[in-house]
């Protein structure tokens, strides 16, 4: 896997790992490293450059940067015709305006031709904050995951998302990759391998699953820790790939610990947790747990306090563990299977 010079300084210390770095910024920092090795990258951008970090790219590589102005559509379908010449186009905005207001572009333009363009979508989901509803996407995976031949990615932090811009160069056809506005902590180790199409364990467990992708990985791994000192271990699955999926991943953990729960900063409609009960339902039914954004938008807010709002924090997940932990006792009754005592779950 590719080292980025960028991502040294965030191993060194407990603090800098817990203070991470905005994945977006990861992005701008990666692009410009793996540029130098491949001159037929170049990045389109609709006025949002200093956001996005593409400002980065435009400040290294001036000539292979093109700056549209306010127009996403056209953004995309300049993307779609520099693929066309043989680059390989990087096409940033903020999520909300490259999966909704350009959808048509990149519905006809880039994935029916199934060029070779590669969108980075910034400020997605609920941690946008302040900037309220109109600028939080939260249907974006599910847009992007229903088009033909688009391979859809959400890091977990800074070093995944480094080797997903790298993984992006490397693979041909439509890449999606879903960055988000404020810092987050490094769950990935030195030397952490990213595969396209494939679930990272983060931590073993016996006793039950949790699947998660983006920012709510971390929350994954606390949420897992607190069930560790009630007497229960958590697998815990960043499933950062959502197409394509790591199918065999999901039914290994469903046969191996016999309850699922998926946590995802998304609709529950169409993203992780939609994908994960389609697979559980025809390969191995299983109780699974959902924790994710219901039927609604965001709003105003802080970050942090729009997690918990929305109910998208450790303690959620704690909850939903909970809940299938006893379904699945339930389950291993009427089977005739006694319950492990140690998971504290009764009939």
């Amino acid at each position: 896997m590719p080292a980025f010079s960028f991502l040294d300084g965030l191993f060194t210390d407990a603090h800098q790992r817990a203070q991470g770095m905005a994945t977006r910024e990861a992005y701008g920092r990666a692009l410009v490293e793996i540029a130098r090795d491949h001159p037929d990258v170049v990045v389109v951008d609709a006025d949002l450059g200093k956001s996005t970090f593409s400002t980065l790219f435009a400040q290294a590589y001036p000539e292979r940067y093109y700056e549209l102005g306010v127009a996403e559509q056209n953004m995309m379908s300049v993307a779609a015709g520099l693929a066309t010449c043989g680059k390989i186009p990087f096409a940033t905005t903020f999520a909300v305006f490259a999966t909704g207001r350009a959808f048509d572009q990149v519905r006809v333009g880039i994935a029916q031709p199934k060029l070779n363009v590669k969108i980075v979508a910034s400020h997605a989901g609920l941690t946008v904050g302040e900037d309220g509803k109109s600028a939080q996407a939260v249907e974006d995976l599910a847009l992007m995951c229903a088009l033909p031949g688009f391979t859809v990615v959400v890091p977990a932090d800074a070093q995944e998302t480094a080797l997903a811009v790298a993984a992006a160069v490397a693979t041909p056809g439509p890449f999606y990759i879903r960055t988000s506005r404020p810092p987050i902590p490094l769950v990935t180790e030195p030397g952490y391998c990213f595969t396209v199409g494939k679930a990272a364990t983060l931590r073993e467990g016996d006793d039950a699953t949790i699947i998660a992708n983006g920012v709510m990985v971390q929350a994954a791994l606390v949420a897992a820790d607190l069930l560790a000192d009630q007497g229960v271990e958590c697998r815990v699955l960043n499933m950062a790939t959502l197409k394509p999926l790591d199918r065999k991943a999901i039914i290994r953990a469903a046969v191996q610990t016999g309850a699922v729960v998926t946590a995802e900063e998304h609709l529950q409609h169409g993203g992780l947790s939609s994908l994960v009960a389609q697979v559980l339902s025809v390969h191995r039914p299983t109780p699974l747990g959902i924790v994710a954004i219901q039927d609604r938008y965001g709003q105003s807010g802080k970050p942090a306090e729009l997690l918990r709002l929305y109910g998208l924090t450790a303690a959620d997940i704690v909850r939903k563990v909970r809940r299938v932990l006893r379904q699945k006792a339930r389950s291993l009754h009427r089977n005739g299977v006694a319950s492990p005592q140690h998971l504290g779950v009764t009939v």
